[in-house]
């Protein structure tokens, strides 16, 4: 009997382990944008109760969106069932966040998301929050997932500061993607500590800045109260969503269209030239949930 069972023990673990092995050969075509065959699912969820007249953020409300949102994008039954289809225990995990002081990633978000992967069984000691400082984090160093997460926001040399400019604190030398609007931001996600890493993108539309003009512009009268998140596993689908959303405020502000200036190619470039995700919203599987009223999309 002893030899059955230790025999038995054998064929489970064998098993676990090649579940184990299928999952890690899936989670780059799944999760990581280059997956151009099918189109890219996208979640947008709003809440119109995020912020109250003050514009403080109820952090249940937030909790919420990001579970809802974590759901549908997985398609799975519960918020904890949703978050281990991305991250396992095993897991080092790097939430790349953005410090930009006049509009930053909200800390509220910052601590859900790191809630939610420790809950996995993620130690706390794998897990950092970090923008300027990756690649000096020891964390970061040896990370083997990323969570991109950053608030959306027009930019005076890409067009947009958005998920794919994210990760440019990747590189020691960030002005080498500066060039022809930063058209090829998408290389970024080629580097070292980034390729193959991103198990999800987070981009915060809670009040985006749509206008602008010069280096560090930033003028609330150009933010809105949007109360929104864009989930997705493919950066490029997320992006080309939120740029839709910018360009739609701006004309409903404006009372006319007025094209970003720069334009955001890298989000197009993105698709066309790099192959990382889809940018044609003919390509994007978008799901709409919560508040509808002024969805702009």
């Amino acid at each position: 009997m002893k030899t059955k069972l230790t025999r038995r023990k054998m064929l489970q673990k064998s098993a676990t382990l090649a579940l184990g092995s299928a999952f890690l050969m899936h989670v780059p075509v799944r999760i990581f944008g280059g997956n151009q065959e099918k189109p890219s699912r996208v979640v947008l969820i709003r809440d119109k109760a995020l912020l109250d007249a003050s514009g403080n953020i109820n952090t249940q409300v937030l909790s919420t969106m990001v579970d809802e949102g974590m759901i549908k994008l997985t398609r799975s039954g519960s918020p904890a069932e949703a978050w281990k289809q991305i991250i396992r225990p095993e897991d080092v995990v790097g939430i790349k966040t953005n410090y930009w002081n006049p509009l930053r990633t909200p800390i509220e978000l910052e601590n859900i998301i790191k809630a939610r992967v420790m809950a996995t069984g993620v130690t706390e000691g794998n897990v950092s929050i970090n923008d300027r400082g990756v690649l000096n984090d020891p964390v970061f160093k040896r990370a083997t997932a990323l969570i991109n997460t950053r608030p959306m926001r027009t930019h005076a040399w890409s067009g947009v500061g958005s998920l794919l400019k994210n990760y440019i604190m990747f590189t020691p030398q960030p002005s080498s993607f500066h060039g022809d609007s930063c058209a090829d931001l998408a290389k970024l996600w080629e580097l070292p500590g980034v390729k193959g890493k991103t198990r999800l993108n987070i981009l915060v539309m809670i009040t985006p800045l749509f206008h602008g003009v010069g280096s560090h512009h930033f003028n609330k009268e150009y933010t809105w109260p949007y109360q929104g998140l864009i989930l997705g596993f493919d950066p490029v689908a997320v992006d080309a969503v939120g740029v839709k959303i910018l360009e739609a405020r701006r004309k409903e502000y404006f009372k006319e269209d007025r094209p970003l200036n720069p334009p955001a190619k890298h989000i197009a470039l993105a698709d066309t030239r790099h192959h990382l995700g889809n940018a044609d919203m003919s390509r994007i599987d978008l799901v709409k949930s919560g508040w509808q009223e002024g969805l702009l999309v």
